[in-house]
């Protein structure tokens, strides 16, 4: 390989979310979603020069921004966009916020397909609205979309919008087409506005492929936005940029009211280049990236089926992100994810984070250098001996 996944790059002491919240420092932390491997050094090259200006007065967003982002979507996911239909906002949980705001009134009803994205749960209250959750139907080891659930809520006169994860955090489920346009289908027949993040779309695995729900969504009268970004496939999310699709004009306009209120409509210009170098000159190191969190992957599902056999580990289609199920020891996630920490000094994401249908479940981030995976299952399975 060009690129050294393998390089253990402390964290400590830099103000990481990661690595420095936890009192004990000799936890490690497997929880929240970003990676431990350094960036793309053609980013880095990008960002050094920009900062060696050494002036960083107002800057507008130059178009090969958009022009980026269009071909990015054109050669990895098979979707033409045009130049019209992009929104920049200063991040993901940003543009979902604006468009929930924009959007929903206190007290209608939002869908989310549970167990999904703690941040939407936030979002959801935020802005004062009704939650019903669309529990995924968990089956065989991997996960499905109840229908017949999600057509009843869509049905209520007080459902206005569907936020959905798409690949889905943290079940770790790539969409096919024919759930998306079921999905189309109920929700163009109950007028709910679709809204997806599709912050992992670029992050799918082996012979799965990410399909845009706008690519289904413009077959129907249907009110549809997509929200991406390059944060999370190549470790960018401190950086805070993103944008919003959308071929209807009139949205985009209202959603930009929104931020303009919000204060939040301007990119940081060093997250832009950083967007315009990741999505021009990143592939072949994500490409890399990839393979690399595919053996970790199949390294662990190695090691569980040897060494924890108990837990059972969800197929992984998408994301670095691996959802274990942990309900043979009869305890809450939120137990064991307490005692994994001041037992074991391992820091694991209660399932519950992600709503009730999280129950008995643990989210596992397999972002990092083989070394530091290894440490975290051996921890996880000093956790097991105990409990068996």
């Amino acid at each position: 390989m060009k690129y050294n996944f393998d390089e253990i790059i402390s964290r400590k002491n830099t103000n990481s979310v990661k690595w420095d919240l936890a009192k004990d420092v000799e936890v490690l932390p497997m929880w929240v979603a970003d990676m431990d491997f350094k960036t793309a050094p053609e980013i880095l090259e990008t960002i050094s020069e920009k900062v060696s200006h050494g002036i960083f007065g107002y800057s507008y967003i130059p178009d090969n921004f958009h022009q980026s982002i269009v071909d990015w979507w054109k050669d990895n996911h098979d979707f033409y966009i045009e130049k019209e239909w992009l929104l920049p906002v200063p991040g993901i949980i940003v543009s979902l916020s604006a468009i929930v705001r924009t959007f929903m009134k206190p007290d209608e009803n939002i869908i989310l397909q549970t167990p999904v994205y703690n941040h939407f749960f936030t979002i959801a209250d935020n802005c004062s609205c009704n939650l019903l959750e669309n529990d995924l139907i968990y089956k065989d080891g991997s996960y499905g979309i109840d229908f017949d659930d999600l057509e009843a809520k869509a049905s209520n006169s007080k459902t206005k919008l569907l936020l959905m994860s798409n690949p889905h955090n943290p079940v770790g489920r790539v969409w096919k087409k024919e759930e998306l346009v079921k999905i189309a289908e109920i929700c163009s027949k109950h007028q709910v506005m679709v809204v997806s993040d599709e912050i992992h779309a670029d992050l799918v695995f082996e012979n799965h492929k990410h399909i845009p729900f706008a690519s289904i969504a413009t077959n129907y009268d249907l009110l549809s936005v997509t929200c991406g970004s390059p944060c999370k496939t190549f470790n960018l999310s401190g950086l805070s940029i993103s944008y919003i699709i959308s071929q209807d004009k009139n949205i985009l306009k209202q959603i930009n009211k929104t931020l303009e209120i919000q204060e939040t409509i301007y990119p940081n210009p060093i997250a832009a280049d950083a967007l315009i170098a990741a999505y021009t000159k990143g592939n072949n190191w994500l490409k890399e990236m990839k393979i690399y969190l595919w053996e970790n992957y199949q390294f662990l599902l190695k090691f569980c089926g040897e060494h924890l056999p108990e837990i059972k580990v969800i197929s992984l289609e998408a994301t670095y992100l691996v959802w274990l199920d942990c309900s043979f020891f009869n305890k809450t996630s939120d137990e064991i994810s307490k005692i994994l920490i001041d037992e074991e000094k391992l820091w694991l994401n209660s399932g519950t984070m992600y709503g009730k249908a999280g129950e008995g479940f643990l989210r596992m981030n397999i972002a990092c250098p083989r070394e530091l995976l290894v440490e975290g299952l051996k921890r996880l399975e000093k956790f097991y001996l105990k409990n068996i």
